[in-house]
C-alpha cells in the first residue's frame, strides 16, 4: 500500500512522513515546492516529487508515479496573520490548490483515500456555551485563513457526495513541537528564549495577547490521529483532533520560562497583536476517539520542551 503526502516537508507533514515509516508498513512519498530541510534525514527512505499544485499537468504526472492508496493533504498556506493582508492568496494557495488536487485524483486515482486537514479556525467566533467545540457547531470564521479552511472544508465534501471519493476531513486545533516556525506562538517563544539563552539577544521576550486560550496538541499526537483516520474515518464525516484541554497562552508562557535558569523580562509587542482573536477554544474529540480509539498520549508540558530544544538546537547550528 502507498501514502503520498502534500507538503511533505512541512511541520505536520515531516511528522507524519516519521509516523508512518516507523508504524506502519506504507511505501510514503510525498509532494514538496522547494525547500525540504524538514525531512532531509528521511530523504532515502521516501519518493519525493518536487512540483505545483497549480500546475495541473504536474500534479497529474506525480499522481500518476506515485499512483497512491492514501492521500494525506496538508499542503497550503497556514499563516493566520499573513491572511490578513493577502486573503487572495491565502485563499487560493489553500481553496484553487486542493481543487486541483482532486479534479486528478478523481481522474487518475479515484479509488484512493483521501484526509484533508482542515482547521478549529473554521469554528472562529463560538459561543461560550459551545465549549468545548464539537463537529455540530456553526462556522463562524473571522479570520481569511479560517474561511479558506471553511472552504476546503466543503469542497472536499462536494467531491465525495458528488464523485464518491472517499474523503475524511480532519479539523484540527492548535499542534506544537519541533520545526514549526515562528509564525506560530510556541515556536515564536521558544526561538526567542534560545536566543536570549545563547547570548544572541537581550533578556527580553516579546508577546502578543496572552490572555487568550486555546487547545494545543503535540505534533505527533495530530499525526498519529490523521493516519487512524484515513483509515478509519467514515468517508464524508469532519473529525476535530485536539487534546480536549484549553490552555491560556500566558500558562505556556510560563512552562517555556520555567525551563530556562535565567531572568528574562517580558514586554507586550503591539505588532504581535491580531486584528481578531477568539478569547477561548477547546477541543471535544469525543468522535475522533469514537471510530479510532485516539486519545493524546504526550502531556502539554512535554510538547513545550520538544518545541524548546528544538529551537535550542537550531540556534547552535546557527
Amino acid at each position: 500500500m502507498k501514502a503520498f503526502i502534500t507538503g511533505i516537508a512541512g511541520f505536520a507533514g515531516s511528522h507524519l512522513c516519521e509516523y508512518l515509516l516507523t508504524n506502519t508498513q506504507l511505501n510514503v512519498s510525498g509532494l514538496i515546492h522547494s525547500r525540504m530541510e524538514n525531512i532531509s534525514h528521511l530523504q532515502d527512505q521516501v519518493e519525493l516529487y518536487q512540483g505545483d499544485l497549480f500546475d495541473l499537468n504536474s500534479i497529474g504526472d506525480i499522481l500518476s508515479a506515485a499512483n497512491p492508496d492514501y492521500i494525506f493533504h496538508l499542503a497550503g498556506e497556514a499563516n493566520v496573520p499573513f491572511s490578513f493582508s493577502s486573503p487572495w492568496q491565502t485563499f487560493q494557495s489553500n481553496v484553487l490548490s486542493q481543487i486541483n488536487l482532486l479534479e486528478k485524483v478523481r481522474e487518475l486515482v479515484p479509488d484512493a483515500r483521501i484526509l484533508i486537514v482542515g482547521s478549529a479556525e473554521e469554528y472562529g467566533q463560538v459561543r461560550l456555551e459551545d465549549i468545548p467545540i464539537n463537529e455540530s457547531v456553526p462556522f463562524r470564521p473571522d479570520t481569511p485563513y479560517g474561511v479558506s479552511k471553511v472552504a476546503q472544508d466543503m469542497v472536499g465534501l462536494q467531491y465525495h457526495l458528488q464523485h464518491n471519493i472517499s474523503i475524511v476531513r480532519a479539523r484540527a486545533f492548535n499542534h506544537i513541537g519541533a520545526r514549526q516556525t515562528e509564525r506560530f506562538v510556541a515556536s515564536a517563544f521558544a526561538k526567542q528564549i534560545a536566543r536570549i539563552e545563547a547570548g544572541l539577544e537581550p533578556a527580553v521576550l516579546r508577546v502578543g495577547n496572552l490572555t487568550s486560550h486555546r487547545d494545543f496538541t503535540d505534533v505527533r499526537d495530530t499525526v498519529r490521529a490523521y493516519a487512524l483516520l484515513i483509515e478509519r474515518g467514515q468517508p464524508g464525516e469532519a473529525y476535530n483532533v485536539g487534546s480536549g484541554i484549553s490552555h491560556g497562552i500566558d500558562e505556556l508562557l510560563a512552562i517555556l520560562l520555567s525551563f530556562v535558569d535565567i531572568a528574562i523580562e517580558v514586554q507586550i509587542d503591539h505588532a504581535r497583536l491580531r486584528p481578531s482573536d477568539v478569547p477561548v477554544s477547546c477541543c471535544d474529540y469525543s468522535k475522533l476517539h469514537a471510530v479510532t480509539g485516539w486519545q493524546p498520549s504526550i502531556s502539554f508540558r512535554e510538547g513545550l520542551l520538544y518545541t524548546l530544544n528544538y529551537w535550542r538546537e537550531k540556534v547552535k547550528e546557527g
